[in-house]
């Protein structure tokens, strides 16, 4: 169920997804929050003009962020991560490894695929983020797809450009 909260930090992480792209980056962007909806740490993707690699997806700026700042495991496990794009199967296990208890998601994976028009080679894991987190040892809540027409803003004409 998608709270007040949710969707005002859910549109917090499509706001940053925009300014990802405006800056050159893939359209993405995460944002962690503890359960009182205080923001803890924010971040776009950095795959792009930024320079810093594939592995520098947004889910997984923000979770250094939470961890390089001490963030204690019971405030992650309490909290929420809230991301413009469905996670990856490699942040999505990040997710949980970090210690985040819950995963609310914009975009789905599905409809990120099909508006990069991607083929089977180019599609990476696919695994759902839901399908990967359904097997972690502790329970990690997963909500989503939510906002999807809004989530979709940042992405249209991005992958016909060139420029992922």
């Amino acid at each position: 169920m998608l709270t007040d909260t949710d969707a005002t930090l859910l549109r917090r992480a499509i706001s940053l997804a925009a300014e990802a792209r405006a800056r050159g980056d893939r359209p993405f962007a995460a944002v962690i929050a503890g359960a009182d909806g205080a923001v803890l740490a924010e971040a776009g993707s950095m795959q792009g003009a930024s320079g810093a690699g594939t592995l520098a997806h947004s889910e997984m700026n923000a979770l250094g962020s939470v961890l390089a700042a001490g963030v204690p495991r019971r405030v992650l496990r309490a909290g929420t991560m809230y991301s413009s794009g469905e996670p990856c199967a490699m942040c999505a296990a990040a997710a949980f490894y970090a210690g985040i208890g819950r995963v609310v998601y914009g975009l789905s994976a599905q409809a990120i695929l099909h508006l990069r028009n991607a083929q089977a080679h180019t599609a990476g894991l696919a695994l759902s983020c839901r399908a990967v987190l359904e097997t972690a040892a502790e329970h990690v809540e997963v909500v989503g797809p939510c906002l999807e027409d809004e989530a979709a803003i940042p992405h249209q004409g991005y992958w016909t450009t060139g420029a992922a």
